[in-house]
């Protein structure tokens, strides 16, 4: 095995480390907003919906394109999180004080936060209203509201939290609970389950089954637990050449794949999951579990759902090259709110955000916007407390890797990426505008090897 210092020590890394460094020079000259009262305005040139990674990292850009003093964000949260993170928190890998910071640090100086919650858009008469009832009007509209949990879906939940033995990476009044969970285990099944709906960063529900598998071998409970994997999906992942290397994996180390089952019901205080059979709807099976790691079923946010903005399916209807609105030109999505077809991850939102960049400075000259997504995304598959497998592709679903080297094999370095690297990308460059993704340092590499 390659010592992990010569991996991080070998040309192409230390090239990605100057790389970074460089960036972190560009963006320390960026002062951050610091909470202090600004005059509120009932009309911004820019207009954000959502203070997450989507809407912090447009408002940067866009407060470059147009002034601070022209841009404002609506976000109703006090704190923003690095949710990527919440994979290892949930595994006792990372503290779950890591993966926050306030959102007045974020949004960036001079750029006006309405700390209030979107109720009502109204893009015909170029405006929104919020829950406070203030109606503010824009000229261009970035939505970057996410994507909404629906745990109350499943039967017994959210209230079944309560209970020992369950836990979900996915919210942050519940990672430390998987945690919890998985220190507690004696024996018996652990269970984790996949919801029959898209969902954001839909590697993350098997991340943490193999991170279980490692922490019970590591603890000498290996024997002792049945590791089941219940999936509404029909394969263990989208793209074949890294659901290969996760088959090797689950075969490996005596994983149970289910496909087709769909987690409907919790009996918290019994240890019960129930889940029904979507190749024969109302066929259900009750299994009993000693650890119970639920992935919700996800949606739109309902405030969409009643908007003209959305597709059938209550997503916001972007074209999936330019990321403009289909019906509306002054109006734009990013992130996991949006109908494009590809993986809802941070790593997406910050390719499409330098795509949406060059759409709206286009839009502003009055030209037809010429950039084109490709639906780049990422998912980097931990399989270990120090391995990972990068996962990159693109719309066709076919791999769109950075480094010049086999990413469907488990490597130390991708762990260091995703555990270290991957925040400070996110916190330095991605939400201040910087950072749009990997294809510049992937032409830098590959030049570099040809």
């Amino acid at each position: 095995m390659t010592p992990l210092v010569a991996v991080v020590s070998s040309p192409h890394a230390r090239l990605f480390t100057c790389f970074l460094r460089l960036g972190a020079q560009q963006a320390s000259s960026l002062q951050l907003h610091t909470g202090t009262g600004l005059a509120a305005k009932n009309y911004h040139e820019v207009l954000v919906l959502g203070g997450g990674s989507g809407g912090i990292t447009m408002a940067s850009r866009m407060k470059k394109k147009v002034g601070a003093e022209n841009v404002a964000v609506i976000e109703p949260s006090e704190r923003h999180f690095y949710q990527p993170i919440w994979t290892l928190v949930g595994a006792g890998a990372k503290q779950l004080s890591s993966s926050g910071r306030p959102t007045a640090s974020v949004i960036p100086s001079g750029v006006e936060w309405v700390k209030d919650r979107v109720a009502e858009l109204n893009p015909d008469k170029n405006c929104i209203r919020t829950d406070s009832g203030k109606e503010i009007s824009y000229k261009y509209l970035i939505i970057a509201l996410g994507i909404q949990l629906d745990y109350e879906k499943i039967k017994g939940l959210p209230e079944g939290f309560s209970h020992p033995k369950i836990g979900s990476n996915y919210s942050v009044s519940t990672v430390e609970k998987t945690w919890k969970a998985l220190q507690d285990f004696k024996e018996g099944n652990a269970i984790f389950t996949f919801p029959n709906t898209p969902i954001k960063c839909a590697g993350a529900p098997q991340k943490i089954m193999y991170l279980s598998e490692d922490y019970f071998r590591k603890t000498g409970k290996r024997s002792k637990a049945n590791i089941i994997f219940n999936t509404s999906l029909g394969s263990i992942f989208g793209v074949k050449k890294y659901a290969d290397a996760l088959m090797e994996i689950i075969q490996e180390r005596n994983l149970t794949v289910n496909y087709k089952q769909n987690l409907i019901e919790v009996r918290a205080d019994r240890q019960e999951a129930v889940f029904e059979n979507m190749d024969n709807p109302g066929e259900t099976q009750v299994i009993p579990y000693e650890m119970l790691h639920v992935t919700p079923p996800m949606s739109a946010p309902d405030v969409l759902k009643k908007s003209p903005l959305v597709d059938a399916a209550g997503w916001v209807d972007v074209d999936k090259e330019t990321l403009q609105h289909k019906k509306y030109p002054n109006v734009f999505g990013i992130g996991d709110c949006t109908n494009l077809p590809t993986s809802k991850t941070a790593a997406a939102v910050a390719a499409q955000s330098g795509i949406l960049d060059g759409t709206i400075s286009l839009v502003m000259k009055n030209e037809k916007p010429t950039k084109e997504y490709d639906g780049y995304t990422s998912c980097p598959l931990v399989t270990s407390y120090n391995r990972v497998i990068l996962a990159e592709f693109n719309y066709n679903m076919q791999p769109l890797e950075t480094f010049p080297f086999d990413q469907s094999r488990e490597r130390v370095s991708m762990y260091f990426m995703k555990a270290d690297m991957m925040p400070f990308l996110y916190w330095n460059m991605m939400l201040r505008g910087y950072w749009g993704g990997p294809a510049f340092l992937r032409k830098l590499l590959h030049l570099g090897m040809s």
